[in-house]
Order: structure tokens, then C-alpha cells, then sequence
């Protein structure tokens, strides 16, 4: 099957890239990576006017340090993240996750701007940015506006965008020298969507964990943070007894949906696997 015709502009600016959003109204799309919108043009469940193509507008690009925060523009790619010196030093939960993506020809085109925006509730990027505390930052009519994650992400392909904004760029506080984290997913192949993954990080003192950020994705609608075993977790001593009663509090409190091929039931009993393995590795 082919896309459906429409129009194709190619923006330098952002505001020129606003104003045709604006112009256009609901039936314009934006186009970066593609990694998603193309398979869903040719399939046709994606028939936009037209096309706004963004990979031209130097505000969504690069990344850099901003004060506390590690700046990431939206046209920043997969690939970027997963090669920067700066997100090694700073969000190193991302360099992490980063290989997990899909494969390499994915990732070389594939943006983090892109990702966060479509919502997908399988995705890596959500769950990283909503466990590390990121604001997004959006531009539209009215002018710039910041979320939290944990209010961008509302529902299943659902986000807190409106038609006519455009995420520019995401700021994440800089890690700190106690911080560790732990990155996992449970797929059936590399490269497939995860069954169910993990994005954690705490600060860490001696056997205590505080700070505690334990996200899971591919489990729900959205990513979901499990706040009952992060309070559980936080400021004791990390022990065995512990470790088996945030797991517990964890597969109670998340409220799994199954998929085409997974169960609720499977799904549950990863959550409390990944959390386990990732309460281990961070003691370590």
C-alpha cells in the first residue's frame, strides 16, 4: 500500500514551523526520524495534508549542560545519546538504554524528541525521562511552556502536545557522583519491544538507597512508577527481607495489561524479577 498524497514543506525555524502547525491545524503531521510516521503513511492510518519536516531547525538539535540540567533537543538521534560523552558523565541510565533500541539503522535515524511524543508505551524514553525527572519543553502559539514527565505521558499514544506545539527539547538534573541506576528489558530477540523493562535509579550510601525512581515500561498504557516499593526501599537498609517486600509491593501495586502475545499474569511476575535483579545490582 502507498501514503495518500499531501503537501511536503521543510521549515528552517521554529517559528515557521509553528506558524504552518497552525496553519495546517489537525491535519499536518511532523516528520524527523520517520521511524514510526512513514510505516503508519504507507499503511494509511496516517493520512495527513501535510507533511512539516523539522530536521532542518537548529533549535531541536544538540545536546549540552544548561546549568543543572543536561539539555536533549528533540532531532537529537538514538545514536547520539548512545555515543555522547555528555550523557555518559550526566544521565547515564540513557547510555544505558540506549542499545536496547531496536538496531542500529533504527537508532542512526530514530530521535529522542520523536519517541517521547508518540507515546508508545513499549518505548525506552518515556520510562528513562519520567525516572530521571525530565521537564519537556514546548513551544507553541502562546509561546514556551514546561512539563513534568510524569504529566506528559496521559494515556496509550497519548501525551500532553497539543496539534499545533512542538517539543523542543528535554532537561534532565545532572546525575550526581552517589547515583546509581539500573537499565533492563525482557524481550524474545534483541531489538524486539520488550515483554517488560525496567529504568531505575537511586542515590546510594553505604547498603542505603534514597531518591528512588523505579519506572516500568511495556506493562501498561503508559510508563508506570512504583511508588509503594520506592517508599519501601527508601532510606533503609537494603537487605533480602527488603528486596522481597518491594518486589510484593510492586507486582500488588502495578496494574498490568497484557498484550498479543503476553499475559498479565507473565508480565506481573517480570515486574518483580527486573526489580529484584535491579535492587541487587544497585547494592552492589
Amino acid at each position: 500500500m502507498k501514503a495518500a498524497a499531501f503537501d511536503y514543506v521543510k521549515p528552517k525555524a521554529l517559528n515557521e514551523a509553528l506558524s504552518l502547525l497552525e496553519e495546517a491545524g489537525e491535519d499536518a503531521r511532523l516528520i524527523a526520524g520517520g521511524q514510526t510516521l512513514l510505516a503508519t503513511l504507507n499503511m494509511r492510518l496516517s493520512e495527513p495534508s501535510v507533511l512539516i519536516d523539522i530536521t532542518d531547525i537548529a533549535e531541536l538539535k544538540g545536546i549540552s549542560v544548561v546549568g543543572n540540567n543536561l539539555r536533549i533537543g528533540a532531532l537529537v538521534t538514538h545514536t547520539e545519546i548512545e555515543d555522547s560523552e555528555l550523557v555518559a558523565k550526566n544521565a547515564p541510565l540513557l547510555k544505558a538504554a540506549a542499545p536496547h533500541i531496536a538496531h542500529r539503522a533504527i537508532r542512526n535515524l530514530g530521535t529522542w524528541g520523536g519517541s517521547l511524543a508518540y507515546g508508545d508505551p513499549a518505548a525506552e524514553w518515556p520510562a528513562c525521562s519520567l525516572t530521571l525527572g525530565a521537564t519537556m519543553i514546548i513551544h507553541g502559539p502562546s509561546g514556551e511552556r514546561r512539563v513534568s514527565a510524569k504529566d506528559f505521558f496521559i494515556d496509550l499514544y497519548t501525551t500532553s502536545l497539543e496539534p499545533d506545539e512542538i517539543l523542543v527539547a528535554t532537561e534532565i538534573p545532572l546525575a550526581s557522583k552517589q547515583e546509581v541506576f539500573y537499565f533492563h528489558e525482557l524481550a524474545r530477540r534483541h531489538g524486539d519491544y520488550a515483554v517488560a523493562g525496567l529504568a531505575a535509579v537511586a542515590q546510594k550510601q553505604g547498603d542505603v538507597l534514597t531518591n528512588c525512581a523505579f519506572t516500568f515500561f511495556s506493562v501498561g498504557a503508559t510508563p508506570v512508577m512504583a511508588t509503594a516499593a520506592q517508599d519501601l526501599v527508601d532510606g533503609k537498609k537494603l537487605n533480602d527481607e527488603l528486596i522481597a517486600q518491594a518486589v510484593a509491593a510492586a507486582r500488588n501495586e502495578i496494574e498490568v495489561i497484557a498484550d498479543i502475545t503476553n499475559s498479565a499474569e507473565a508480565k506481573q511476575h517480570l515486574i518483580g524479577v527486573l526489580l529484584e535483579r535491579g535492587l541487587k545490582q544497585m547494592a552492589a
